[in-house]
C-alpha cells in the first residue's frame, strides 16, 4: 500500500525487512526443536539468536542471482555465521515450511492491531449512540421521508453491525492461527511432528492438523472476506454521512479543520472528503476478495501461483483496513451533529411523516384500510403539491376525518414522542445501556 494511506505500525510490520527476521525467527525455533531431540549439538540455537541477522537488501542482493528468496535468504544468514552453525538453517525445512509459518505469524499480528482498531471504533459509536437516544430524525426510505425515528438508533445499528465484524475477524484470525513445519508435501519424511509442536508453542500458533506443502488457503480466503464485510460496514457508515452532509439536509458534517480549505475554487465548500475516501478505498478492499478465493486452488500439493497475489492482497488489504478503521474513528469522534437541522427536516413537510399514524387512527374509527389510505394519501398529495396548506390541516378541516375525531385527538397524532417510546427497550435488548 501506497505511504498516503498506511500508518507506520502496518509499513513496519510488512517490510521486507520483518518478513526476514520472521523467517528467521522461526529457523532458531527449528534448531533450538532438533536440540530438544539430540539432533543438533546443545548451544546451537543459542548461538544463533546471539549471532544470526538477515539484512533484506543482501536477501535482495542474493535473490537476483539466485531468482530464490528462500535460498538467498539462506545465504543471507549463512555469511554471518560459522560454517558449523551455518549447517543447521534451514535443517530438514522446506521453504514454505518457514514461509507460510511465518506469514500466518505476521497476519495473527496484523488482525491483532485491527481488532484493537475496531475495538476503539465501536467505543466511539457507542458514544454517540448513547448521547443521541432520544434525539429525534426523520427516517428515510428510498432517500425519501418515512416516519421519525431515533438518530441514536441509527448509530445502535452500526454499533450491532461492528460488533458482528468484530465476530468474524475474530474468528478468522483463529482459523489463521496456524503453521506447517511438515515438509515438501506435508508427510513429515525429514523431520518429525515434535518439531512443528515447538516452534508452534513458541509463535503462538496451532500446528495445522494436515497440511500439503502449504496451508490451504481457504484459511487465508475467510481473512481477506471478513476484511472485506468490515470494509462494507465502513462504506455504509461514510456513505450516510456524505448524504447527511449534503447542503439540501445538513444533518451530520464530517471533521473540518482549522486552516482546512474544501475547494481551489470556491472558498465556501466543505466537502466531506474524508468519508468519499473511506468510501473509495473500501472498493480496493473488496477487490482483494476474488483473488482471494482464486487463490484457494492450487495443483496437487503445491504450486506458486498463489504466492505473488499474497505478497500484494495480504499487506495491502490488513494495511487498509488499519487505516479505514483509525479514519472512521477520527469522523465519528469529531462529527458534527446538527440536532436542530434534524427538528427542521423533520417539519419541512408539515407533518406528512405522520401519514402512518393517521392511517391507523382513521382504521380505528371504522373506515376500511381502503378508504382511509385513499382520504389520507389524496390530503398528502395536495399538500405536496400545494404546501402553503399543510397536512395537517387540510385533515382537519375533512368532515369524514373530523366525525371520527376531535382537533385534540388529531393533534396527538403529530406528536413525535411515540416514536421514541420503545427506544429504551431496544437499547437494553441489544445490550446498550448506560452502565
Amino acid at each position: 500500500m501506497i505511504e498516503r494511506y498506511s500508518r507506520d505500525i502496518m509499513k513496519e510490520l510488512w517490510s521486507e525487512q520483518t518478513r526476514y527476521e520472521r523467517w528467521l525467527d522461526v529457523e532458531i525455533l527449528a534448531v533450538a526443536a532438533w536440540e530438544e531431540l539430540g539432533q543438533i549439538p546443545k548451544g546451537t540455537s543459542h548461538k544463533l539468536r546471539e549471532k544470526a541477522h538477515v539484512d533484506a537488501r543482501r536477501v535482495d542482493e542474493f535473490e537476483a542471482r539466485y531468482h530464490h528468496d528462500m535460498l538467498a535468504f539462506i545465504s543471507a544468514v549463512g555469511e554471518n555465521l560459522d560454517a558449523e552453525e551455518a549447517q543447521y538453517i534451514h535443517f530438514g525445512l522446506t521453504s514454505t515450511d518457514v514461509v507460510d509459518t511465518a506469514l500466518a505469524s505476521l497476519i495473527t499480528q496484523s488482525l491483532d492491531q485491527i481488532l484493537s482498531d475496531l475495538d476503539q471504533l465501536r467505543l466511539a459509536v457507542r458514544r454517540r449512540a448513547l448521547d443521541n437516544r432520544r434525539v429525534p430524525v426523520v427516517g428515510r426510505t428510498h432517500g425519501i421521508h418515512a416516519e421519525p425515528t431515533s438518530h441514536g438508533l441509527k448509530w445502535a445499528l452500526w454499533w450491532l453491525e461492528l460488533g458482528r465484524d468484530r465476530d468474524r475477524l475474530a474468528r478468522a484470525r483463529e482459523t489463521m492461527a496456524v503453521m506447517k513445519l511438515s515438509g515438501a508435501v506435508g508427510n513429515y519424511a525429514n523431520l518429525p511432528p515434535a518439531i512443528e509442536q515447538y516452534v508452534g508453542e513458541h509463535l503462538g500458533l496451532k500446528p495445522s492438523p494436515l497440511s500439503t506443502q502449504v496451508l490451504q488457503r481457504d484459511r487465508h480466503a475467510e481473512v481477506i472476506t471478513s476484511l472485506a464485510i468490515l470494509g462494507g460496514t465502513l462504506d455504509k457508515m461514510a456513505t450516510e454521512i456524505r448524504l447527511s452532509q449534503r447542503t439540501e439536509v445538513g444533518e451530520l458534517e464530517e471533521p473540518f479543520a482549522r486552516g482546512q480549505r474544501g475547494s481551489s475554487a470556491m472558498p465556501h465548500k466543505k466537502n466531506p472528503v474524508t468519508c468519499e475516501k473511506v468510501s473509495g478505498l473500501v472498493r480496493l478492499l473488496r477487490g482483494y476478495v476474488v483473488p482471494a478465493l482464486e487463490d484457494m486452488t492450487l495443483w496437487y500439493e503445491r504450486d506458486i501461483s498463489h504466492s505473488s497475489v499474497e505478497r500484494v492482497m495480504v499487506p495491502d488489504a490488513t494495511t487498509l483496513a488499519d487505516y479505514l478503521l483509525t479514519e472512521m474513528t477520527q469522523i465519528v469522534e469529531g462529527l458534527t451533529i446538527h440536532s436542530d437541522r434534524m427538528e427542521h427536516n423533520l417539519n419541512m413537510t408539515g407533518g406528512l411523516v405522520f401519514s402512518g399514524r393517521v392511517l391507523l387512527a382513521l382504521v380505528q374509527g371504522g373506515m376500511t384500510r381502503d378508504q382511509a389510505y385513499d382520504l389520507v394519501q389524496s390530503h398528502a398529495m395536495a399538500a405536496y403539491n400545494d404546501p402553503s396548506r399543510s397536512f395537517r390541516d387540510r385533515l382537519s378541516t375533512d368532515p369524514k376525518v373530523t366525525q371520527i375525531m376531535s382537533a385534540e385527538q388529531l393533534g396527538t397524532l403529530f406528536d413525535v414522542t411515540p416514536y421514541l417510546n420503545e427506544v429504551d427497550a431496544i437499547y437494553h435488548r441489544i445490550g446498550l445501556d448506560e452502565n
